[in-house]
């Protein structure tokens, strides 16, 4: 059974950044010229994490996502899956990808033990996924998207940060999609983090604003249940349609109150939550030998901190980090 925090929820979820590198460059994510990236040394081992992942199913954890950066801008990721799926207790692995690196090793990744993918998608138009992402093609992801259904990682979500004067006119084309294949579009709200907290507010969309737009377009929506692991997305269904919409809101609508989840940094830092400064170290302790009883308490420390919610009303915006370090 997952252990409660403060607040009653149950967290049974941990999210892993195995990497603060990144292929692209999104504008929304990273500066041009990327960050300052932490040295090899600073970086978790394989054998770190799956530390971190026995102490965290010993009290519950059951699910794990994997994130980056680009998770698979680091080498051998599959040989990770393989160790966290042979955790006794961990019965959901998941990744986080922008999906241009995924052709080549969907394959490695199913026969591992990866579950399922969301493949991050913020436009259908090659033109502009070059000047959203700086670098990289949309070819690419749509065959590693390809790639990924022929390995049987499913459900597959797109997920689409919706920002405006960038693509907020694309919302209905993802919408379309979804009518006549079973695709789950997932659109997301921009979060203020980090360096890109002033920027984030120019280019903020509301869900409502979204609704709006593709009910205009293909009709009202019905609330329908989401695929495996659908998390905070509120999911719908246009009239007749084989797919699925989401909804994220964690600025117009937040779901603090149904988190159920940790993240842990690449470099082994334990973020109770994503819009908060607030870190566990584990790192040091980890080469200091701590026993797992120690990572254990360690991370029963993260959920009991874990906050009642965000203060982005009130302008609280944490800025220690870009999303590209966390993981999202």
């Amino acid at each position: 059974m997952p252990y409660l925090d403060s607040f009653d929820r149950p967290i049974n979820y941990l999210r892993i950044s195995v990497t603060d590198r990144c292929n692209l460059r999104c504008v929304y994510c990273m500066p041009p010229q990327g960050i300052e990236l932490r040295s090899h040394e600073e970086i978790l081992t394989f054998e770190e994490i799956a530390r971190v992942v026995e102490a965290a199913a010993a009290i519950g954890i059951t699910k794990i996502r994997l994130t980056g950066g680009e998770p698979l801008a680091r080498l051998g990721l599959p040989d990770l899956t393989q160790m966290l799926a042979a955790v006794p207790g961990i019965d959901d692995i998941s990744m986080t990808t922008n999906g241009t690196l995924l052709a080549r090793h969907a394959d490695a990744l199913a026969a591992a033990g990866l579950h399922r993918v969301n493949v991050s998608l913020d436009t259908l138009r090659p033109e502009r996924f070059r000047r959203i992402t700086r670098r990289g093609t949309l070819a690419d992801v749509w065959d590693g998207i390809g790639a990924a259904q022929r390995a049987g990682l499913r459900p597959i979500k797109l997920n689409t940060v919706v920002i405006r004067g960038m693509n907020e006119d694309e919302v209905t084309d993802f919408a379309q999609m979804t009518v006549a294949s079973p695709w789950h579009v997932r659109f997301i709200e921009i979060m203020p983090l980090g360096a890109n907290a002033a920027w984030a507010g120019d280019g903020y969309v509301p869900m409502t604003e979204v609704r709006a737009r593709i009910k205009s377009a293909i009709g009202a929506l019905e609330p329908v249940g989401g695929p495996a692991g659908n998390g905070p997305a509120r999911y719908y269904r246009a009239p007749g349609a084989a797919g699925t919409i989401g909804f994220i809101t964690p600025v117009s609508e937040h779901f603090c109150f149904s988190c159920n989840r940790l993240r842990l940094t690449a470099d082994g830092k334990l973020r109770p939550c994503l819009l908060s400064d607030a870190e566990i170290d584990l790192r040091t302790p980890l080469r200091a030998g701590a026993t797992q009883e120690e990572l254990t308490n360690l991370l029963l420390l993260g959920i009991m901190d874990k906050p009642g919610g965000h203060h982005l009303a009130q302008g609280e915006v944490p800025s220690e980090r870009v999303m590209a370090e966390i993981g999202g």
